[in-house]
């Protein structure tokens, strides 16, 4: 059987953090917890990340170790609005790929879940 990695290749997973570091940019709750100017390499790790998720190259492992996402998104407070925020950006990244039902539903359940486990207040 198939990764997701394998079937959509790794240009799904360029465009799909592409689409949404664009809506990053432009949404203020967002911005804000991507202290870099430049996105770039904020995109380039959300990237790498997925792709091995998915079962593409170790290439985050390799140079970041283990993912950690709990502490790693722990000094931003991560309220209901900002996680609605990341899911709407998100979802209109994952809309761009026009994947088959299936797909979509493989990745949009994870990435809907890994939304709300990194959610670490309840006050926005």
């Amino acid at each position: 059987m198939q990764s997701l990695y394998e079937r959509l290749g790794p240009e799904a997973f360029e465009r799909l953090t592409r689409v949404f570091y664009e809506g990053v940019k432009e949404d203020p709750l967002l911005k804000p917890m991507y202290p870099e100017e430049d996105l770039g390499p904020a995109e380039r790790r959300l990237r790498m990340f997925l792709e091995q998720y998915w079962g593409g190259p170790d290439t985050y492992q390799q140079e970041r170790g283990h993912p950690r996402l709990r502490m790693r998104h722990f000094p931003f407070k991560i309220g209901p609005k900002a996680k609605q925020a990341w899911l709407d950006a998100m979802r209109k990244a994952v809309d761009s790929l026009e994947l088959s039902p299936l797909d979509e539903a493989e990745l949009w359940g994870y990435l809907d879940r890994a939304a709300h486990a990194m959610q670490n207040s309840l006050e926005d």
